[in-house]
């Protein structure tokens, strides 16, 4: 399907007006962002895509409004890794609570941008190679058995090669100077800890898009498609993480439940060209289910062991 430039055009522009709000007016000053307003904000971004979600219904038809819907609930989802991941590195550079905001908003301009390359990039391998959609789905079927088996044991990031790259290249101040990523001191250019932590948020989006680009690739190789269901699902991820932040450790089963979503996905590439080919219908239904299924059993366990606990 050719989408119009306009729509082209038009969602950009609401992308940069979006972000231009929240730098310069919502967080022009740095503050704690509390549970309220992290849910407040959580609720205005899924509101605003599904609004977007019966616009294309009622431009391009149902097919392409269900392969939106279920793009968005697929990147929102595995965007849930993100926050754990998030939770790590905040903590591991004991970030001030009113600088997280600040950062993760930089942070995702940054990734949807790259996401923009890394998703055109992506449609136009499937077209140029078909067989290339098998690698994606292999590909996610070994990410998502390496989630399942990986230890829950807090990473060192001091052995990140990133990291260590950078603390070569930089000097660095030892405390945060405000808001500020970088400073000029007796003439000499410093690097603060904030720019490491930025450096580390953008890193881990972009290993984050190596797996979520290739699993709505398997829902559609429409670019619009691809990359609204992205940009909604990225739009809320800051408001995701202040809400999840301080209990996402309780749902424990629910990297296990992404882990069999992205095999799930894997697998719906690898026969999507032939007789048992998975409707989209289908993958939405599954995608719930599996999500529903991971958030239930955190909550049986969590009581199980309140229950163990208090006898």
């Amino acid at each position: 399907m050719d989408i119009a430039t306009e729509f082209w055009i038009g969602f950009l522009i609401f992308i940069v007006v979006m972000l231009a709000l929240d730098l310069g007016i919502f967080n022009k000053t740095a503050h704690v962002v509390s549970f309220k307003e992290a849910c407040t904000w959580s609720a205005i971004w899924i509101a605003l895509a599904l609004v977007f979600n019966y616009g294309i219904l009622m431009a391009f038809g149902q097919q392409k409004a269900l392969e939106f819907l279920t793009g968005y609930l697929i990147e929102y989802s595995l965007s849930i890794d993100n926050v754990f991941v998030f939770v790590l590195i905040f903590g591991f550079f004991a970030v001030p609570q009113h600088l997280q905001n600040r950062v993760l908003i930089v942070g995702i301009a940054l990734a949807l941008l790259l996401r923009l390359i890394m998703i055109f990039a992506g449609v136009a391998l499937i077209e140029q190679f078909a067989w290339i959609i098998y690698v994606f789905g292999g590909f996610l079927i070994v990410t998502g058995v390496k989630m399942l088996l990986s230890s829950d044991k807090p990473k060192d990031l001091n052995q990140n090669p990133v990291l260590k790259l950078a603390r070569r290249t930089f000097k660095f101040t030892d405390n945060y100077v405000g808001q500020n990523y970088f400073i000029h001191k007796d003439s000499i250019r410093y690097a603060t800890p904030l720019f490491l932590v930025f450096l580390m948020v953008a890193i881990t989006d972009v290993i984050f898009a190596v797996d979520s680009i290739p699993a709505i690739l398997a829902i559609t190789n429409d670019p619009f498609i691809v990359f609204t269901s992205n940009a909604f699902a990225i739009l809320g991820l800051r408001s995701m993480f202040f809400m999840l932040a301080k209990v996402v450790t309780m749902f424990r089963y629910l990297k296990t439940g992404l882990s069999f979503v992205l095999m799930f996905i894997g697998v719906k590439m690898l026969v999507g060209h032939t007789v048992y080919k998975i409707p989209t219908q289908y993958s939405l239904l599954v995608v719930l289910s599996i999500l529903t299924l991971s958030v239930i059993a955190s909550i049986i366990a969590n009581r199980r062991e309140a229950i163990a606990r208090n006898q």
